[in-house]
């Protein structure tokens, strides 16, 4: 098969998060600006890591998991693109494994474009939370798109904060 005759693909590494949701709706416009298919990508692994699994795991609760995985992967392609679907040829990935490993796996041809998304990184979160965009940009073969969160994300955290801390919101929150 020569290099021509392998489809051109968009790999988007998709949690359920708004930011994944954004950088879904991003690789799905790559997609179709480029006639690739779009390949939806859920890594998972075991509540608490692999640690619970290293004397073998349980059949019946790992099945539960990669099912949970799965129902949240449509979940995520619902909530992005409704019963309309994407626009484009999509094929979807539920993968068990850390989803920088996962993401950089999949995307292995030179001609890929993985999609993912930036999140938001402050010095506390990069010192708790390894970037997994960072971790793509340093590790694959092919292009790395990283989409930063959308502005309404910051204002749904803000939002967020506030009922976490049960303070009073007013309307000037609300408005950014």
């Amino acid at each position: 098969m020569s290099g021509s005759d392998v489809e051109r693909r968009v790999v988007a590494g998709v949690s359920g998060s708004l930011g994944s949701l954004t950088a879904l709706h991003r690789a799905a416009a790559e997609a179709r600006r480029t006639g690739a298919d779009l390949w939806s990508v859920l890594a998972w692994e075991p509540p608490g890591g692999d640690i619970p699994t290293r004397g073998g795991p349980c059949p019946a609760s790992l099945a539960a998991w990669r099912r949970m995985a799965r129902e949240r992967l449509l979940e995520a392609l619902d909530a992005a693109f409704g019963s309309a679907g994407p626009g484009v040829p999509m094929e979807t990935l539920v993968v068990r494994g850390e989803p920088r490993k996962v993401l950089t796996a999949v995307a292995d041809r030179t001609d890929d474009l993985l999609v993912i998304g930036a999140g938001p990184r402050g010095r506390l979160q990069r010192m708790v939370w390894p970037s997994i965009a960072r971790y793509c940009v340093a590790r694959t073969s092919c292009p790395v798109l990283a989409v930063p969160p959308s502005p309404l994300h910051h204002v749904l955290d803000a939002v967020h904060r506030r009922n976490v801390w049960q303070l009073p919101l007013g309307v000037r929150e609300l408005a950014g």
